[in-house]
């Protein structure tokens, strides 16, 4: 059962939400800052996940910002401003991919050659090596979450890092909760699978013996043999 309070809360949000969108209709240009450094890193990580590339996400988030800045007196409060403007950020982004595929098609491009989720949880850092390892996790991590078909990709960001919830994420990618719920499933299964594939390949190079360590060894020996 919803309290009185969470009831209270709920109403305070949508009525500093809908506040917030006036004065950005009314051309508050800090007001609108707000929004963005509260919704950015949200809409930049589902730009990424559609996309596929840093820069042109940032591009995409640029252009979702002037066009939702332009339209914001159209802004009714039927969902959360976070949510408008993650539906902005998808239609944004799959325009650019339909009009990159056109492209693709006039002119041949070359492509550029190139578990569990709790085993993710970000540890203390203790040391340059601690570091070390997860920047290389999650490089790992990100290349193989690229690698995700895109619609499993969209809401595996969604659900996954930003933690939104089933019913958020249906409503930021206009989806039925069902879809949410399969793809979802679907894309942590890929994503396990894929994982386990690039750990056993890696156990196959654990404790790398040739080259100079081999050298080393049997010069040392040798050495020791003579003075026997």
């Amino acid at each position: 059962m919803i309290s009185k309070d969470s009831i209270s809360s709920m109403s305070s949000d949508a009525d500093e939400e809908t506040s917030l969108a006036r004065r950005i209709a009314a051309g508050d240009r800090l007001a609108f800052e707000v929004l963005m450094r509260r919704c950015n890193r949200r809409l930049f990580r589902l730009a990424r996940s559609i996309l596929g590339d840093d820069a042109e996400a940032e591009d995409a988030l640029q252009e979702t910002y002037i066009r939702a800045y332009r339209s914001m007196a159209e802004f009714r409060g039927h969902s959360k401003l976070s949510t408008w403007l993650s539906r902005i950020v998808v239609n944004e982004c799959l325009g650019r991919l339909r009009k990159s595929a056109r492209r693709q098609n006039v002119i041949p491009i070359v492509a550029n050659e190139d578990i569990d989720m709790d085993m993710l949880a970000s540890p203390n850092v203790e040391s340059g090596e601690t570091v070390l390892g997860r920047v290389e996790m999650r490089a790992l991590l990100e290349r193989k979450v690229d690698e995700l078909p895109k619609d499993f990709r969209m809401v595996f960001v969604l659900r996954e890092i930003e933690e939104l919830s089933i019913e958020e994420t249906a409503a930021c990618l206009d989806l039925p909760e069902a879809t949410v719920r399969s793809r979802h499933f679907r894309a942590r299964g890929l994503l396990r699978e894929s994982l386990a594939r690039e750990i056993d390949v890696a156990e196959r190079d654990l404790y790398v013996f040739a080259g100079l360590r081999c050298d080393r060894i049997v010069a040392a020996v040798q050495s020791r043999l003579e003075g026997c």
